[in-house]
This record gives C-alpha cells, sequence and structure tokens, in this order.
C-alpha cells in the first residue's frame, strides 16, 4: 500500500516526539511541524482511521505497529541521507532540508546503496 508523503512526515514526526520527551500530544505535532490544531487534528483522525496511529483517553498519540514499522524507516532513511550528503561535503542544514525532500521518493535500491557507502565510510 502506498502511504502520502504528508502521512510519513507525520508519522516519522510522532517518532521524534515521542522518542524525545517520551509521549506525544496532538499540540506537540502543531508545535514540531507548525500547524493548527485543527489541521493537526483532522490529520491524525486520518491516520487512525487507516491503523496507523492510537489517542489515548489522555490524548497522548501512540503509533501502531503499522505506523512504526513506517516512521522508523522514514527516519533512518532521512539520517542516512543527510550523513550522506554531509559526507560529499554538504552543509548539515543543507543536508536536512534535502534529505526530507529525498526520503519519500528514492528507491529502495538506490537508498540501499547510498546507506551502504555511507555506513562504509564511516568506517
Amino acid at each position: 500500500m502506498q502511504i502520502k508523503e504528508s502521512a510519513e512526515n507525520y508519522l516519522e514526526t510522532i517518532l521524534v516526539i515521542n522518542s524525545r520527551k517520551g509521549y506525544c500530544r496532538g499540540i506537540d505535532i502543531c508545535n514540531e511541524m507548525g500547524f493548527s490544531k485543527p489541521s493537526v487534528s483532522v490529520y491524525l483522525r486520518n491516520l487512525r482511521d487507516d491503523d496507523y496511529i492510537s489517542v489515548d483517553d489522555n490524548g497522548y498519540v501512540h503509533l501502531t505497529d503499522k505506523g512504526q514499522e513506517i516512521a522508523e524507516k522514514i527516519y533512518d532513511r532521512h539520517n542516512v541521507i543527510a550523513g550522506f550528503l554531509m559526507q560529499l561535503g554538504t552543509s548539515e542544514e543543507t543536508a536536512y532540508k534535502d534529505s526530507c525532500k529525498i526520503e519519500h521518493d528514492i528507491s529502495e535500491e538506490s537508498f540501499q546503496l547510498i546507506k551502504e557507502q555511507y555506513l562504509k565510510n564511516l568506517k
């Protein structure tokens, strides 16, 4: 199943916030992504309906197994691609901005080759 780039961004953001704070709420997503509460609320409902997240009675957002898998994949791509670009001499700021654009569209084959080269260069 093909998931939209915006959904991948939300899932990755939830993963990062949970890792950093130990929890994630809708307002945390608003603050991180710069979106309004109503926009985030609607998108979270869609992610919940598609079984990517759950929201408990206290308003804490949790990734389902399906959502966690996608979030981890995108987060890995984000970091590997940014790291690889920095190895090539790209500034950190530009590398992370470009990584955000590339991570959603790159083929698995190309990503694996970049990752292999990136890891090889770390040694």
